[in-house]
């Protein structure tokens, strides 16, 4: 079966399911967008990888600026043309689009009908809804409304015209309900992280110390996209409250873009807060390692559909982690079973995880007993040969589970739940 797994964003997650699928025998196609900027999988080809992987970047022909409406829009469009000349040239069973933004989606659904194309959603987050808080924000109500309704209606072509969807929590099942859909090929995959890239290893390490961390501090650490639906000023309220209880605390923040921008303006002069750049993928596990404490952020707009995928980063790494996201968030029962904190995303709550962060380091061991079950629930979870078989699965039905491609496979059926049996 030849693939065509397209993520915008470059993740980890996404590439290791790759890997996993091209191992299996399939021919797999892995694209990410080369223009934007977070942090990224292991996006080159190694010596270990089956030949059957390869792996490329995608660019539009624009450059793309992220805050501005009108030049958003003209990217993604010019975007979406790019991805479409590549599948002109080449012949897929199936193509996985996922994290691909709204507009650029809507444009690809478009072409995929037009070629006949097996394709599934593998749905990350409920767009429309960040394009209407931006519209809310920045338009006259009537026009808001407009622009809602226009993104909605988007939104769900996407979902209805899909072969399949891989949705990647119970909500998005509720949000389809309520647009009134009914695909009846979805599924429920959670998403993960790289059990075999991001292991638990020394706080002193060869990175902590060509990038000259303090010894002494507790090290804070926030590694991730600092965008629209994160405060970044809340890590400062957050190091503040810590410091306030006694705490020796320093943060260290690995991001890039505005917010980061934001939070080292915010934080200039100070020598308790350093603000480094995106790591290469083959250092990230030595990141996270350096740091005693993680630190994920959400805003409220964003409460019931983004998963943070850097918690599941952090659990991987074993590390315990203060969450400041809303009441509801898929996250949030992740993070309460590996002992760590749960906090409302606003300066009360940021003082409540300083309280706990207090109480924690307590016991000299407390941190670290957090840090085993961190990473003892991510080994539940993240088994890649598990959820590689469950993808499988699905695409194999979406390409036309014919003989060849089961017999390639070694799949024998295909629940009702996209589970399946292996031979």
């Amino acid at each position: 079966m030849r693939v065509n797994l397209h993520d915008y964003s470059g993740h980890p997650f996404q590439v290791q399911l790759s890997r996993n699928l091209a191992a299996r025998g399939h021919e797999v196609l892995h694209e990410y967008s080369a223009q934007y900027i977070t942090g990224h999988g292991r996006l080159t080809v190694g010596p270990d990888d089956p030949d059957t992987l390869s792996i490329r970047s995608l660019a539009a022909d624009v450059p793309l600026v992220k805050y501005s409406p009108r030049g958003r829009l003209r990217f993604e469009l010019a975007y979406a043309d790019a991805w479409q000349r590549e599948l002109e040239r080449e012949q897929f069973d199936v193509v996985v689009a996922c994290n691909v933004p709204l507009f650029a989606m809507s444009r690809m659904r478009q072409f995929f009908a037009r070629r006949g194309q097996p394709w599934v959603f593998w749905h990350q987050d409920v767009y429309s809804l960040g394009v209407a808080a931006e519209a809310a924000r920045k338009l006259p109500k009537p026009l808001a409304s407009a622009v809602r309704k226009r993104a909605e209606r988007m939104e769900c072509a996407q979902v209805a015209a899909a072969a399949a969807v891989v949705a990647i929590g119970e909500p998005f099942l509720d949000q389809y309900a309520r647009w009134g859909l009914r695909n009846p090929s979805t599924h429920v995959i959670p998403n993960w992280a790289p059990l075999d890239e991001l292991t638990p290893g020394n706080r002193d390490n060869a990175w902590a110390r060509r990038n000259a961390l303090p010894d002494g501090p507790i090290r804070l650490m926030y590694a991730g996209t600092l965008g629209r639906k994160h405060n970044p000023l809340l890590l400062l309220e957050l190091l503040d409250a810590v410091r306030a209880r006694g705490l020796d605390a320093t943060l260290i923040v690995v991001s890039e873009g505005v917010g980061a921008d934001d939070l080292a303006a915010a934080a200039r002069g100070r020598e308790d807060v350093r603000i480094l750049g995106y790591q290469p993928a083959e250092e990230f596990s030595n990141v996270l390692a350096s740091a005693d404490v993680m630190v994920a952020l959400l805003e409220p707009d964003a409460a019931q559909f983004s998963v943070p995928s850097k918690v599941l980063s952090y659990l991987s790494a074993g590390r315990p982690i203060i969450a400041l996201v809303p009441d509801g968030n898929p996250c949030a029962a992740d993070v309460l079973a590996s002992g760590g904190c749960i906090a409302a995303p606003t300066v009360d709550g940021a003082r409540g995880a300083a309280q706990w962060l207090l109480e924690a380091t307590r016991d000299p061991a407390g941190l670290a007993r957090v840090g085993v079950r961190a990473r003892n629930l991510a080994t539940d979870r993240f088994d890649i040969d598990r959820i590689g078989s469950r993808f499988e699965s699905i695409l194999v039905e979406v390409a036309g589970g014919s003989e060849r491609l089961r017999g390639r496979a070694g799949l024998i059926s295909v629940g009702r739940d996209g589970s399946g049996g292996m031979d």
